[in-house]
């Protein structure tokens, strides 16, 4: 029987959702993945200051047109007031819930004192958010790590806190910033905190098929799943997961027509989304992952990565599926 995931007060269709992932969760993802599946598909992180929404990049992460409720918006920053202001702008831009980022490990967040950099600091996350919480009348949740470093492991610290602040759901990420995403994650720390706090717990990390999905969230007793990496290139985990969940038997792999058109419509969406000159660019590591398994010495990736033109990007697609013909089953 699958769990119930609610955030504040929206019930999400099912408990699996896509993780925040920079330069990838845009909205054609994003709506993707909702096709395939999840329950919720949360944003690229949005970053605080809002002087610096005038860039192109933060213009199309803050699109959300056409998509699904509830709308999730994550932000990152490492100052209270600012991030406040943040929450406030996306709520009035139709943000439905915002997520504040304190599980990003890249450098260029962390030397900011933002991401997962500020775990080190327990009495700023707190001012952080209560902030938060207090600028916005719409649900407000946390995503972070385990801790800072394997003896610095303060989720459960910093959890409790976050209850204590308003804050109406958590994801962990079961890695410490020190991690980066090397080694496996841990679940036992996601699941003492699920254990020890009474808002809805997600778990994150290494979800990567069917069965460990079930183990996760027997494991942890968590109330959700959020899936990232292993979405890329398979968009379709979701469905998979989740017939699993509810079934117990797997549905076969996608046939080679399916991913074409499902490869095809997503070219289609990022050219449309971003324009051709970005739109371009953008697609090629959408490509590399949907066709890693079936291009291991990347010929074709490396030719169609100097293609520069929509139209030549759809045209390799479909004849490369063409020359793939000769089996039924793309195989993931």
């Amino acid at each position: 029987m699958l769990p119930m995931a609610k955030i504040g007060p929206y019930t999400l269709p099912n408990p699996l959702i896509v993780a925040p992932m920079a330069g990838v969760t845009d909205r054609p993802f994003r709506l993707l993945c909702r096709r395939m599946g999840a329950g919720l598909a949360v944003s690229e992180m949005v970053i605080a200051d809002s002087k610096l929404w005038h860039t192109r990049k933060s213009r199309t992460r803050m699109d959300h047109t056409g998509e699904p409720e509830p709308r999730s918006v994550q932000i990152a920053g490492g100052d209270p007031e600012m991030l406040a202001n943040a929450a406030r702008l996306n709520a009035e831009s139709g943000a439905q819930i915002i997520d504040i980022n304190m599980g990003c490990p890249a450098k260029k967040v962390c030397n900011k004192a933002a991401g997962s950099a500020l775990m080190k600091d327990e009495n700023l996350v707190r001012e952080i958010l209560e902030a938060v919480v207090s600028a916005v009348d719409i649900p407000v949740t946390l995503k972070m790590r385990t801790g800072w470093d394997e003896d610095n492991r303060n989720a459960l610290a910093i959890a409790r806190m976050a209850e204590d602040s308003g804050i109406q759901a958590l994801a962990i990420h079961g890695r410490t910033r020190a991690d980066k995403y090397n080694g496996d994650a841990e679940y036992d720390t996601i699941a003492e905190v699920k254990s020890s706090v009474g808002i809805p717990v997600f778990a994150n990390g290494d979800i990567t098929s069917p069965e460990k999905a079930r183990w996760v969230l027997k494991y942890t007793g968590a109330d959700g799943l959020l899936i990232g990496r292993a979405a890329q290139g398979s968009p379709w985990i979701f469905r998979e997961i989740l017939h699993f969940l509810e079934t117990g038997q797997h549905l076969p792999a996608p046939p080679l027509n399916e991913v074409e058109q499902i490869l095809s419509e997503h070219l289609d969406a990022l050219h449309s989304f971003y324009g051709e000159l970005m739109g371009v660019r953008i697609a090629r590591k959408h490509v590399g992952w949907y066709l890693q398994s079936h291009d291991p010495g990347k010929q074709f990736r490396n030719r169609f990565n100097a293609l520069n033109e929509a139209l030549e990007q759809k045209d390799s697609i479909q004849q490369y599926f063409s020359g793939l013909r000769n089996g039924e089953v793309f195989a993931a």
